[in-house]
């Protein structure tokens, strides 16, 4: 789909260099104090305001993850989709419902599941827009916080190998996002 004669918006209209640098170095390092510190960056990007995102705590990620789930399940219910997209409509939400039921057993075994979920919300909201090249500028246009957010899902990868605290600050970080959009 093509939005207009204009030339593509740059993600760094709305990010500035410090979250792209931070976003290319979780992505690419393994080293534990550098992806924290990129974790740290990007939450600040999606507006968390606490002292450290990336320091572990089970009361507060159950939080994350309740507030997630609550808010894309509202959000996937009320969306009207065409009559060949309610089977799918129905297994997102109870793909959201097994992603956030229970305790979280391993982070590394959520994150597919997870990118999955969050691919398939957002085609049922956006429709076959979503696969267009075009529509991370159009997500920046129509809603610069949602824009970023996807930029930031849109370049995780998709069969990452990580480890289980990388995992979980990529999983969190997503989730933070949708918690409180």
């Amino acid at each position: 789909m093509v939005l207009s004669n204009e030339p593509n918006i740059p993600i760094e209209e709305f990010v500035d260099d410090k979250t792209i640098k931070a976003l290319s170095t979780f992505i690419a390092s393994n080293k534990k104090s550098d992806f924290n510190k990129m974790t740290d960056i990007i939450a600040n990007a999606f507006g968390f305001s606490g002292k450290s995102f990336s320091q572990e705590n089970s009361n507060s990620d159950k939080k994350c993850i309740n507030s997630f789930a609550n808010n894309l399940a509202l959000l996937i219910q009320k969306t009207w989709v065409e009559k060949t997209d309610v089977a799918l409509k129905e297994q997102v939400l109870y793909q959201l419902e097994q992603l956030c039921s229970g305790e979280v057993n391993s982070w590394k075994a959520m994150y597919v599941p997870f990118l999955d979920t969050l691919y398939d919300a957002v085609y049922l909201m956006f429709g076959q827009q979503v696969k267009a090249d075009e529509f991370k500028e159009y997500a920046l246009r129509i809603d610069p916080e949602f824009g970023i957010f996807w930029w930031y899902v849109s370049n995780l990868p998709h069969d990452a190998d990580w480890d289980e605290a990388k995992c979980r600050d990529a999983v969190l970080l997503g989730m933070y996002f949708l918690a409180n959009y």
